[in-house]
């Protein structure tokens, strides 16, 4: 049986299953999306990095964070921008894997930044007087790479037990990128061990982060209810509102998606719900930090008067 297997050089996506008018206006509206996305995210990034107001801990995280978010939504989003104007487009067996790590290595970053955010949340509302030998740079740094380096680590053992799966017969990839559990699917062999590996993963990824953030929350929420003054309660909770927001986005999806139920109709579901997963969190994200962040409004005004006057 082996013998007879042809190599796979490329994979059919299979995308959404609509009419070519709505394919095209979904091009045009995640078209608007995805320059939304970019434009947000990279806006953040710009502001953290030029408005020396913002070089503090927190706004290097949400850097970062805007980073993983560009990344994420250029991995996947142009291939499916392009299936939706021509739905034949195959991609190549190699572009498909390099899809697939790189989505992973997002994913697991972002996971890991989270929790880093909700650290420093910890620390600055809850030992404020010890934040800055805590939250030194350097600390800061390691904290980035690390998340950085594990996300790569994980996305790696996966893609290193998914290469050598042999793949023959039908090529059609049910998904509008090459996600894993879809591009496992697609292999002539027993993948039970992969899928198993998959998933426990990503509840080691995701559960555990997640628990680790709600249990720092718990503490702010009691350090926040024992401040006396109004406006410092006010301050606090403006802060560690935006990164809750983007927390529940995040693993909320992500956890009823890949630790929820595999079969049945939740399988097509899943599909739309990784969509708002990867296109319209990285969209959301900015909005959540800039609208509701005093701080990062302010500086995007000193920069938008400093380009009038300049």
């Amino acid at each position: 049986m082996v013998s007879n297997q042809t190599m796979v050089t490329e994979f059919l996506l299979l995308g959404f299953s609509l009419g070519p008018k709505m394919q095209v206006l979904l091009f045009g509206l995640f078209s608007l999306f995805y320059a939304f996305t970019l434009l947000g995210n990279g806006a953040i990034l710009a502001l953290s990095c030029l408005d020396p107001r913002l070089h503090t801990p927190m706004y290097f995280f949400l850097s970062h964070l805007a980073l993983v978010d560009i990344a994420y939504a250029c991995n996947t989003v142009p291939r499916m921008l392009l299936n939706l104007l021509d739905p034949a487009l195959p991609i190549s067996f190699g572009g498909c894997m390099t899809q697939t790590f790189l989505f992973l290595t997002f994913a697991h970053t972002e996971c890991l930044l989270l929790v880093v955010m909700s650290y420093d949340r910890y620390v600055a509302i809850c030992q404020p007087l010890r934040y800055s030998a805590i939250m030194g740079w350097r600390i800061c740094i390691g904290l980035v790479v690390t998340s950085w380096i594990l996300g790569v680590s994980l996305a790696l053992v996966h893609l290193i037990l998914l290469l050598p799966l042999p793949f023959c017969g039908s090529q059609k990839v049910n998904h509008f990128f090459c996600e894993i559990l879809a591009v496992l699917k697609v292999a002539c062999t027993d993948t039970h061990i992969n899928e198993v590996l998959v998933l426990a993963g990503a509840a080691s990824v995701l559960v555990g982060p997640f628990s680790s953030i709600v249990v720092s929350y718990a503490h702010i929420l009691g350090a926040i209810l024992k401040i006396q003054s109004g406006e410092g309660r006010q301050k606090a909770f403006s802060t560690c509102s935006s990164h809750l927001c983007v927390v529940g986005l995040f693993y909320g999806t992500a956890i009823v998606m890949y630790i929820g139920p595999q079969h049945g109709d939740s399988k097509e579901q899943k599909k739309y719900l990784l969509l708002f997963h990867s296109l319209f969190n990285p969209m959301l994200n900015p909005l959540i930090y800039s609208l509701r962040n005093k701080e990062v409004k302010c500086a995007l005004k000193r920069m938008l008067i400093k380009e009038r006057t300049s």
